[in-house]
C-alpha cells in the first residue's frame, strides 16, 4: 500500500516533469519564432525598401514585429494601432527600463518615419507616445474636478513634459501621483489618458505614458445654428442660465456665466420648437473660453448628450430635418 506521504512526492515529480516540458515547449517556440521565415516577408522586405530604412531601424522593426503576435511580417508596417501594438508588447516583454537607449530611439524615428504619429490624421491613435509637441492638453487633478491647461513642451519613447500652471500651486505634491491627460484631436475625438506624474521641475512636469486611451468621438451628426435660453443644473441642485447656440443629435454647443471642465457632467433644459421642453444630462467635452466677443459674460462650451437621451436625440433629428426641408423649400411654395 502507498503511503500518503509517497503519493505526495509522486504528484510532485510528476507536476515538475509537466512544467518542464511546458518550459521547454515554450523556449522551443520563442526559438523558431525568432528565427523562422514570416509569412509576408516579401512584402516586409520590399515595404522597408521602398521607404529607404537604414539596416538599425530594419532590425528594430524585425525585434518588434517577432515580439508581437502578428503571423504576417508586414503587418507592422500597415497601420499605426498595428505599429503601436507591437511597441507595446515588445516593452511588456522587455520591460521598458530594460530597453537600450539607442533603440528607444530608433522606434521614436520610426514612428515619424512611417508617419504613425498624430500629426497624421489617417493614423488611429492609440497611444500618448503618438502625441507631438506643441499639442495642447488638459491635466485634470482630483479625479477631474481640478483641471489646468497645458501644453507638451517635449516627448520620447519613455516620458511626456508637459508646461505646469504655477497658479495650480501643488508643485512637488503631484510627484508620485495619478492626473488625467486630456488631448482633443480636431475633427476627430476627445483622448483621455491615466498617467503618472514622474517628477516636477519648476513649469515642467515629467509624466508616464499610457497605452490605453478612453476616446470619445467628436459630433459627425449636422450641426443647426440655433438660439435658445437654457438652463443648466449643476450637481449641488444650484441653476444658472444661458444660451444654446448650435445643435445636433450628437451634440451641443452652449454659453454659460461659468467656467466647467472638461468632462464634467450637468443636465440642462431647453424648448425645442415644436416639440417642446427637453431635459437632458450632457458632459463636457472642450471649453473654448469666452469666444465670442458678442456674448462676452458667456464661456462657451462643447458637449455630448449622455445618459437617457435617445427621445431627445430623435426629436433633435426631427427638427433638424425639418429645418433643412423648409430652408430648401421654393419661396411662395
Amino acid at each position: 500500500m502507498i503511503e500518503p506521504l509517497q503519493l505526495f512526492w509522486i504528484f510532485g515529480v510528476v507536476v515538475l516533469v509537466l512544467a518542464l516540458v511546458a518550459l521547454w515547449e515554450i523556449q522551443r517556440s520563442n526559438l523558431r519564432r525568432e528565427h523562422e521565415v514570416m509569412f509576408g516577408t516579401p512584402l516586409f522586405d520590399a515595404h522597408v525598401k521602398e521607404l529607404g530604412l537604414l539596416p538599425e531601424e530594419i532590425r528594430v522593426l524585425e525585434k518588434l514585429v517577432r515580439s508581437s503576435r502578428y503571423e504576417n511580417k508586414d503587418a507592422i508596417l500597415n497601420t499605426a494601432a498595428l505599429f503601436e501594438s507591437a511597441v507595446s508588447n515588445y516593452y511588456d516583454f522587455k520591460g521598458e527600463e530594460n530597453v537600450d537607449e539607442a533603440v528607444l530611439a530608433t522606434i521614436g524615428s520610426l514612428r515619424k518615419k512611417l508617419n504613425f504619429t498624430a500629426a497624421n490624421p489617417l493614423a488611429t491613435v492609440s497611444s500618448t507616445r503618438q502625441y507631438n509637441e506643441t499639442n495642447r492638453v488638459d491635466v485634470l487633478l482630483d479625479g477631474g474636478t481640478r483641471m489646468f491647461r497645458s501644453v507638451i513642451l517635449a516627448t520620447d519613447e519613455r516620458n511626456l513634459v508637459v508646461s505646469y500652471d504655477e497658479s495650480v500651486g501643488l508643485g512637488r505634491s503631484l510627484v508620485g501621483r495619478t492626473v488625467w491627460l486630456r488631448w482633443t484631436r480636431p475633427e476627430d475625438a476627445v483622448y483621455t489618458a491615466k498617467v503618472l506624474v514622474k517628477s516636477f521641475d519648476g513649469g515642467r512636469l515629467t509624466i508616464s505614458h499610457a497605452s490605453t486611451l478612453e476616446k470619445k468621438q467628436l459630433r459627425r451628426w449636422v450641426r443647426e445654428p440655433v438660439d435658445f435660453p437654457v438652463t443648466a443644473t449643476l450637481g449641488d441642485g444650484s441653476t444658472c442660465n444661458g444660451v444654446l447656440l448650435d445643435l445636433s443629435a450628437g451634440g451641443i454647443l452652449l454659453g454659460l456665466p461659468m467656467d466647467f471642465s472638461s468632462g464634467q457632467r450637468l443636465k440642462i433644459k431647453f424648448e425645442l420648437p415644436s416639440f417642446g421642453e427637453e431635459n437632458v444630462e450632457i458632459e463636457i467635452l472642450r471649453n473654448l473660453g469666452h469666444k465670442n466677443p458678442d456674448l462676452p459674460d458667456y464661456f462657451f462650451l462643447t458637449a455630448s448628450f449622455s445618459g437617457a437621451f435617445g427621445w431627445t436625440q430623435e426629436r433633435v433629428l426631427q427638427y433638424i430635418f425639418e429645418v433643412h426641408k423648409q430652408k430648401k423649400a421654393p419661396e411662395g411654395a
